[in-house]
């Protein structure tokens, strides 16, 4: 191994570079761009051979890989915010047709107003769309969950789309040191090509035809039952990766979280502040401890009854809404439908919307403000002027 220094945004390029990849589309967009531009230069200076394909707009770059996909090419885009919205038409297709396509999305805020700074609103909106969906928090599980995403997209158990999402500016473009093999074929030993059902003008077949309502349902719990799978194809991934690269990511990502009564759970780059809160009220001697949501789409709920047993709350600390409902933070509704009949109360925080800051005192705040709510009733919205969470 060897150690580099690389923001997110390089990480995802390296990682690309490392499992081989044939073909990438994408369009250029904050914070996202470095990506594609790092991968033209590899390109360019013969560290990888691979088609790069200049289109003109996100929905074009999704659906030039889906198309390289569907004739057996290993491929990969890379998008951001609107980017990443435009796309949507795109997103239900790729899963459909079962084609085992890997995004990177650096996360960025939704228009409008126009706002090209850090929260997790364009991720959240494609929630639904049958892709499997990790969250990173630092360069080195960015790197290396580009190279998982490839080991559980492409196994034939699940050929299924996958998304690495990590914090836009915060994280995509912020150095950190990391490790990476001195030689590729290290990272290719773990992704294996894999032989799948391929247009070939040879062979003929149909992908993503016509289907009424006598089989259209099938085929959708078939997706069901791939996104199940997925979870396990992810554990065998991760006892191979740590054989390989020394290191493995759980579901679930856990810090002072033994004995704790309180616990507060987020995503992405904030993690930091949040076990740092963690570590200040354990100093105190208050029983806090901090979880981590790394594993998305598919939801870990098991995982998440194992992390929380013995607590009496966790505290989700959310940097996305979703509007119209009472508890507005869309993990902390998938958290609560998970610890549902546990006897564990919830309560669901919004902050840092926009590329607001969420500091290791704004997490103490909201601990503060958290563990005097009894019966959550409504998300609790952090920071906003003029209104008190």
């Amino acid at each position: 191994m060897k150690r580099v220094l690389l923001n997110s945004n390089y990480a995802v390029a390296y990682a690309v570079r490392d499992v081989d990849v044939d073909v990438i589309a994408a369009y250029p967009i904050t914070p996202q761009t470095g990506v594609v531009e790092k991968l033209s230069e590899l390109i360019a200076g013969g560290e990888l051979d691979a088609e790069m394909i200049h289109v003109e707009s996100e929905h074009s770059a999704l659906s030039a890989v889906v198309g390289a996909a569907a004739a057996g090419a290993r491929v990969f885009t890379a998008t951001s915010s609107q980017g990443l919205e435009f796309m949507h038409e795109v997103l239900p297709i790729t899963a459909g047709m079962r084609l085992p396509v890997v995004m990177a999305v650096a996360t960025r805020a939704v228009s409008a107003p126009l706002n090209i700074w850090c929260d997790y609103s364009d991720l959240m909106n494609v929630r639904d769309s049958s892709w499997i969906t990790t969250i990173a928090s630092t360069a080195q599980e960015v790197y290396d969950s580009v190279i998982e995403a490839y080991m559980v997209a492409e196994d034939p158990r699940v050929l299924l789309p996958a998304i690495v999402a990590y914090d836009g500016f915060w994280m995509s473009h912020t150095y950190e040191p990391l490790f990476v093999p001195e030689d590729p074929r290290e990272v290719r030993e773990l992704v294996p090509r894999r032989q799948r059902e391929r247009l070939d003008p040879d062979s003929p077949i149909t992908l993503g035809t016509l289907v009424g309502p006598d089989w259209y349902y099938e085929l959708k719990y078939q997706q069901v039952e791939a996104m199940k799978m997925a979870k396990e194809v992810m554990a065998e991934a991760r006892g191979k990766m740590q054989k390989v690269l020394g290191r493995s990511y759980e579901p679930i990502e856990s810090y002072e979280a033994e004995g704790a009564d309180l616990l507060v759970l987020t995503y992405g780059g904030i993690f930091g502040n949040v076990m740092e809160a963690a570590r200040r009220y354990r100093e105190k001697g208050a029983r806090v401890g901090a979880l981590r949501l790394r594993l998305w789409r598919p939801f870990p709920g098991e995982e998440l009854r194992r992390a929380t047993e013995g607590a009496s709350k966790v505290i989700v600390i959310d940097r996305a809404v979703s509007y119209g409902t009472p508890i507005s933070g869309p993990v902390a509704l998938e958290v609560m439908a998970s610890l549902y009949g546990s006897g564990i109360d919830v309560v669901s925080f919004v902050a840092g919307l926009g590329g607001r800051a969420v500091t290791e005192r704004d997490v103490m705040g909201m601990i503060e403000r958290g563990s005097k709510v009894k019966g959550m009733r409504e998300t609790l919205y952090w920071g906003v002027r003029g209104v008190e969470a």
